[in-house]
């Protein structure tokens, strides 16, 4: 209702007689309804009696929610002001179109009127049981035993002080008079408030009882009559299964050749045929295990790996000729011999261990030891394979399955060796060198590599990717870039690794079996710091003066022609400063080289001292300085010029009792847009006098 009074604030108090008398479907859910502007004031009701219209309730608890949460709110129970009765408000807040907070509609619900809080009260289940209902915070707002309204919820009672921190369910209790009850509890979703609702327990196990009463002497009354009929039945039923036992037993002593037939029930007659279907299956699973054994004789005679058949004992039944020529025995010799005995003593207790390692884990028994051989080696590599052999009902032996791999085996040390030796190289080398599979998966690291990496130890297996941060010309190079790109021969970037430390690195990338499933590529990363500081090193003193470490006289002209190319007609112009030092001669001459130098040093630092960082200061020789002011003007430059004057000044080095110092001459000339070159207007900024004149400023026009 409160989304259809969207208006302003004046409209909406201008309106609000009518707004509210026209709220009927709100009349007959609440006993009150009222609209309240932002402020608190209510400002019209339904019900004249109420003498609400004109009061402040901004001091209720559900006014200060409303307004400060902004959506609709249902009060605790409280006293209302009409007739002192137990009420609950329910307000929702009214926005204007801006969705500005204007006032709240509000409605009041009598918690012992005629509305439907006396309806749920009046419900009854069964001829005693009623509802309740409550909030959270544990006050009662219907009680359909007692009628109480707005009563602290009896918390001793452990149901209802779980249904305050949210059970729903259903218990066995005691109420108030200390008789048993059945409680249910359901949450409601919309409040905080539950519904319990109560049945006592007599009421609800009555019809139970009654059925348990009866049905107790029915099954008396059965047992009485029935009983001895059906033990002089069941023993006639039962007399044939002595016959048939007989008969089982000789068929399977092999004595009787003919299937059992015996008389007597459906059941001893379906036993019968039973055994019978068994007995045939069994004959048909031996002729069929005949047959299969020998399949197996066959097929192993001409299989290419040794095969050997054991007894439960572990005692050798069978081998194949492959087995034969594996270690120069014959059959006849091996047969009824043990198998642990054809296995190289000292291994014959790891075998043992793994063998029952297996067997109590019910594994295939896999390893790879040392077998003794009659043929052209003494000892031969056996790649072993051992499973057990065994029904359901009992273990029958193992089968056993041999490689020779004394060959594999050496070409394997040989290869290790090789990739030890290969190893051993690129880990004392300067370059770190890795492999990474398609996925990003470190293969191979030397120690070099890991360091780069900022891996502690081996960062094998580890994805070289989310380890390190690759970046050039300002681009951060991901796994998609490698992987797509083509070889890389020599790429100047930089390196991140997860502890932040930073490497300038020269990068070579190799790509193996490109474009295929198992793909490699080869990272070999070098450290490029040391060749690019000392880039920096001489591009810096290709530019710098190397005793007052200020910009030299080819970097300030580059920048006076930089400053020169972005001149235009702003209200503050550029400008340019030339200091020529006065004086400085006496000082070398008397004072010595050393002094003059530690003179020009503290006036570098004096001239930058006093300038702004923006601001670019050069030593163009010997005892001349220029300074480019950007966006100045002459005047701020006058008085910048009058302050570097007065500092030179007053700079005075003691050496030996004397006292040494310069002047300083300082012309100016604004930048101008009409001006060719640095050469015009150095030579503008030149034409300054000599003292007693020492700041000059020469127009640019």
């Amino acid at each position: 209702m409160a989304h259809s009074f969207t208006m302003d604030e004046t409209m909406l108090k201008a309106r609000s007689g009518v707004l509210v008398g026209e709220q009927y479907a709100l009349e007959h859910l609440f006993d009150a309804i009222y609209l309240i502007d932002s402020k608190g004031n209510v400002l019209a009701e339904n019900l004249p009696d109420l003498d609400l219209t004109g009061s402040n309730l901004s001091h209720r608890d559900y006014f200060q929610d409303a307004s400060q949460r902004l959506t609709p709110v249902i009060s605790e129970p409280y006293v209302s002001i009409y007739q002192d009765q137990p009420a609950i408000t329910i307000v929702a807040p009214i926005f204007d179109h801006r969705q500005k907070f204007i006032g709240m509609l509000g409605g009041a619900l009598l918690l012992s009127g005629e509305n439907f809080m006396e309806d749920v009260a009046s419900l009854r289940i069964g001829e005693t049981g009623y509802l309740g209902v409550a909030t959270r915070s544990g006050i009662t707002l219907a009680h359909g035993r007692s009628g109480q309204v707005m009563a602290p919820v009896r918390v001793g009672n452990p149901v209802l002080k779980d249904a305050m921190e949210g059970f729903e369910g259903t218990r066995q209790t005691r109420n108030g008079d200390g008789d048993r009850t059945i409680m249910s509890v359901q949450q409601m979703a919309q409040v905080p408030w539950f519904v319990a609702a109560v049945w006592p327990a007599r009421e609800a196990f009555a019809p139970i009882t009654r059925m348990t009463d009866a049905f107790l002497w029915t099954l008396l009354g059965v047992f009485g009559v029935v009983t001895p009929i059906a033990l002089w039945r069941f023993r006639r039923l039962m007399a044939p299964l002595k016959v048939l036992g007989q008969q089982i037993n000789e068929r399977h002593l092999g004595v009787r050749a003919v299937p059992v037939d015996v008389t007597g029930g459906r059941e001893i007659r379906r036993v019968a045929e039973i055994f019978n279907t068994v007995m045939d299956e069994r004959e048909d699973v031996l002729t069929s295990l005949a047959e299969r054994e020998a399949f197996f004789r066959s097929v192993t005679q001409s299989a290419p790996i040794g095969i050997i058949q054991t007894d439960v004992l572990g005692r050798i039944d069978f081998v194949n000729p492959a087995f034969e020529n594996l270690i120069g025995r014959p059959a006849s010799e091996l047969q009824h011999t043990y198998l642990i005995e054809g296995v190289f003593e000292a291994d014959r207790e790891a075998v043992l261990s793994g063998w029952k390692q297996s067997l109590r884990n019910k594994e295939v028994f896999r390893g790879r030891f040392r077998i003794p051989s009659r043929g052209e080696r003494d000892l031969i590599w056996g790649d072993v394979m051992t499973s057990v052999i065994e029904t359901p009902d009992k273990t029958l032996g193992s089968i056993t399955v041999v490689r020779d791999v004394s060959r594999e085996l050496e070409a394997e040390e040989a290869l290790r060796e090789e990739q030890q030796r290969a190893e051993n190289i690129l880990g004392v080398l300067q370059e770190g060198v890795l492999m990474v599979d398609v996925e990003g998966r470190i293969r191979f690291a030397n120690q070099t590599a890991c360091q780069f990496l900022g891996a502690e130890g081996d960062c094998a297996q580890q994805n070289f990717f989310d380890l390190v941060e690759i970046q050039s010309d300002d681009k951060v190079l991901t796994h998609n870039d490698f992987l797509t790109g083509g070889d890389i021969d020599s790429l100047y970037a930089t390196l991140k690794n997860r502890k932040d430390g930073r490497y300038d690195i020269d990068l070579t990338v190799l790509h193996v079996r490109q474009g295929r499933y198992n793909e490699r590529m080869v990272f070999v990363i070098r450290d490029d710091s040391e060749r690019r500081r000392q880039e920096e090193r001489l591009s810096w003193e290709a530019t710098h003066d190397s005793l007052t470490h200020l910009l030299n006289r080819r970097a300030f002209t580059a920048s006076l022609l930089k400053c020169q190319a972005e001149v235009t007609e702003p209200t503050a112009r550029s400008v340019l400063m030339l200091i020529d030092l006065d004086h400085f001669k006496p000082v070398n001459d008397e004072g010595g080289h050393l002094l003059g130098d530690d003179l020009l040093k503290r006036l570098a630092d004096l001239f930058k001292d006093t300038v702004r960082q923006s601001d670019t200061v050069a030593r163009l020789g010997g005892d001349e300085f220029g300074i480019i002011l950007p966006m100045c003007g002459l005047e701020r430059a006058e008085a910048l010029a009058e302050r570097i004057r007065a500092r030179v000044e007053e700079l005075r080095i003691e050496q030996d009792g004397r006292s040494f110092g310069v002047t300083a001459s300082i012309g100016l000339t604004e930048l101008a847009p009409g001006d060719s070159g640095p050469r015009e207007v150095m030579a503008r900024a030149d034409e300054a006098p000599t003292p007693p004149s020492p700041v000059v400023a020469t127009p640019w026009w």
